[in-house]
């Protein structure tokens, strides 16, 4: 039977008379024995027989949730926001809910400006009963819609999500840009013990934890990020780090699944074990494509659906604007006393796929706008042949005419990806929204990349690419490369290399940067022997133009060198016989990342001289012209715990006149200008930065 809604008392806030309330629906002829719906003037509260939860009108979040009759949420709490310190609106034990950073003013937190509500309830087609709710709220100066669907189903303890934001206005067409839009599980109670970003990267959470706003024996050294290393007892520092950033457990999108937090029972009073997991069922509705990185967890369970954190570009809110993003699903499981994490999330991973409820998903688009229901979906596949030597390829399906990273040129747009078998080439991949899509193919230890426009996609249809072949981009006979092309900067000196100080041993470019001192480890700068010199060693993960000063606690004072720091020296030796009947050299650059005077805003700042920053290539004092990347291509990368973002390259070209063999070694020399930096409003390091992915000379 269909629920319905019962008018009751106003929702108590502890669990007692919630279950009391319970009881009274489910004794009432017309509501499910299972699952139940109530609205009153202050609340929404929906439940199962296991999970329940409760939407506060007055501020438009959950701030009621429970497990088994387990609080999950805690009591709500507010905390003055300061800059770097906590996230968001300095709200606690609420969630999961909707956060923006989306209006003239910045950011904004909807449901307190007369929103509205909508409860939902009904049979899917798999017959399972489910209710649902939407707060929907325009914002008066602007006209902006926004809405947050949350969904509960009979028989699952989680909660389906959709967030969606429309703009209308023809009097003013260009509002700003979407910078963040994101939901959030901000709990406020000590049973939280551990951060989980995937199943190789984990933490005891800080306690007490600064970016929930508990500072206490703890020193601010950047923008969200703290030295706890003086505190005794923290298990954090004892086994991660001495350094928390809520940067430190972002990850890159193209293989996440879940992640969240764990209860490890020890402030629960029989000892159960609890967790709390973001799965991404869907991936189709964020931009960016596989590339794309982004904050998950720091104490708040975060399902960032639009944001620029490490340099993606944005989209514009314009006249006609209006997207729904998901559906993704906050997972919420119990386990017993003494268990894992791994065995909470490995039951959360099944989840991640999205085909799971699918049926689910069908039965509700008729409340969801904007959702694109199976009917509206269909298949592409394809056999491509991958260059000798192509590792962990995928195929990456998104917005046509486009580099996939900037698929948020159209905000209509979708996007898919999934891994090439290695062993035939073969690739599909299912409930593609119907329209028209480049396919791009990229694959570690190969440079450049694959791309196909104009792969149509249609409703109920299976598009069949046939045999796809990728030739390689190639300049000639490769003489020699630094680095792996996997779109990564991994591989340098305190990139993916593990920290050996703490148990956990996380790698070393997820902790603060300032923890390693470039000038300590690089006194004479970097120079770089191909052939002997060791990329882990002897190459650093981020070219910076200056070191030390704002934001880098070791070392407060800015050094500019000698050009020592911004100019980088890679040596190497060749034979006659390479050069033979050659007169053109191609020197590739692919960088994992870019900072310049623009951070990661893509905005121009005519203040500022290196908005554009000219990166320079000196081959045995041959300089050559200068790579402009420009200010729109940028990404505040390595100082964000990162060495995935945005990608760019460039090809210099030389005559090979200009090269030596025999006993005369070879020296080029990457600069990038001196004495560089530009304007931080936040506190982050000042210097413009680059940070490889992979180098290589080819000759013809």
């Amino acid at each position: 039977m269909l629920l319905d809604l019962i008018q009751g008392t106003v929702f108590a806030m502890r669990l007692k008379p919630v279950l009391g309330s319970l009881l009274v629906l489910s004794s009432s002829p017309l509501v499910s024995a299972l699952l139940t719906a109530n609205e009153t003037s202050q609340y929404v509260k929906i439940a199962n027989d296991r999970l329940a939860f409760s939407v506060n009108k007055s501020v438009g979040a959950i701030d009621f949730l429970t497990l088994d009759g387990q609080d999950l949420l805690g009591s709500r709490s507010s905390t003055a926001v300061t800059p770097g310190g906590a996230t968001g609106n300095g709200r606690s034990g609420i969630g999961p809910y909707l956060d923006c950073y989306c209006t003239p003013k910045g950011s904004y937190t909807p449901g307190s400006i007369d929103a509205t509500y909508t409860v939902f309830q009904g049979v899917d087609a798999s017959q399972v009963r489910y209710g649902g709710v939407v707060m929907s709220e325009v914002y008066p100066p602007t006209g902006q819609v926004l809405e947050q669907y949350w969904f509960l189903r009979d028989g699952e303890t989680g909660l389906h999500t959709f967030s969606r934001i429309a703009y209308h206005n023809s009097t003013t067409p260009f509002l700003r840009n979407l910078q963040e839009f994101r939901t959030l599980f901000r709990p406020n109670t000590k049973i939280w013990t551990h951060l989980i970003t995937n199943d190789q990267l984990a933490a005891p959470l800080p306690v007490p934890n600064p970016a929930a706003g508990s500072s206490a024996n703890s020193t601010t050294v950047q923008d969200a990020t703290w030295y706890l290393g003086n505190r005794t007892g923290d298990p954090y520092v004892e086994q991660f780090s001495d350094y928390f950033t809520k940067y430190t457990f972002a990850t890159v999108w193209r293989d996440h699944t879940v992640h969240g937090m764990f209860a490890d029972g020890s402030d629960i009073d029989d000892g159960s074990t609890f967790g709390a997991w973001l799965v991404m069922n869907t991936k189709d509705t964020y931009f960016g494509g596989p590339l794309h990185s982004d904050l998950v967890v720091d104490g708040i369970v975060y399902n960032y659906l639009v944001s620029n954190h490490h340099g993606d570009g944005t989209p514009n809110i314009t006249d006609g604007f209006d997207r729904t993003f998901g559906p993704q699903y906050y997972h919420f499981n119990k386990g017993p006393a003494g268990g894992s994490w791994r065995e909470l999330r490995d039951e959360a991973v099944k989840f991640a796929s999205p085909s799971w409820n699918a049926n689910f998903y069908d039965s509700v688009a008729q409340h969801v706008p904007n959702y694109v229901p199976t009917s509206g979906r269909g298949s592409w596949e394809a056999k491509i042949v991958l260059p000798k030597g192509a590792k962990n390829a995928v195929a990456v399906l998104a917005q046509d005419g486009v580099d996939f990273q900037d698929n948020v040129l159209d905000p209509a747009a979708y996007q898919y990806w999934a891994d090439i078998e290695s062993s035939n080439g073969k690739v599909r991949i299912d409930r593609i929204k119907a329209g028209t899509y480049r396919l791009t193919v990229y694959a570690d230890g190969i440079f450049g990349d694959y791309i196909h426009d104009g792969i149509i996609v249609k409703a109920g249809k299976t598009t069949d690419s046939g045999r796809l072949v990728w030739s390689p981009e190639s300049a000639g006979t490769e003489l020699w490369r630094i680095g792996t092309p996997d779109k990564s900067g991994g591989e340098w000196r305190h990139g993916d290399m593990r920290d050996a100080q703490h148990p956990l041993h996380p790698p070393e470019y997820r902790i603060y940067f300032g923890a390693y001192d470039f000038i300590d480890d690089f006194p004479h700068g970097v120079n770089f022997h191909v052939g002997t010199s060791d990329e882990a060693k002897d190459f650093n993960y981020i070219h910076w133009s200056v070191f030390g000063g704002y934001a880098n606690f070791l070392r407060p004072q800015q050094v500019e060198g000698h050009g020592e720091i911004n100019n980088w020296t890679i040596t190497f030796d060749l034979e006659e016989k390479q050069l033979r009947r050659t007169n053109l050299a191609t020197f590739t650059i692919q960088l994992a990342g870019a900072k310049t005077a623009s951070g990661n805003t893509d905005v121009f700042n005519a203040t500022q001289a290196y908005n554009d920053l000219p990166f320079v290539v000196a081959v045995n004092g041959h300089e050559l012209e200068p790579w402009i990347i420009p200010y729109y291509l940028l990404s505040s990368c390595g100082v964000r715990s990162g060495v995935v973002c945005y990608q760019v390259s460039h090809k210099f070209t030389f005559p090979t006149r200009y090269l030596a063999t025999g006993k005369t070694r070879n020296e080029i020399i990457l600069s990038l200008p001196y004495n560089a930096t530009d304007y931080e409003s936040a506190l982050l390091p000042r210097s413009v930065y680059v940070q490889y992915d992979a180098l290589r000379l080819e000759v013809k």
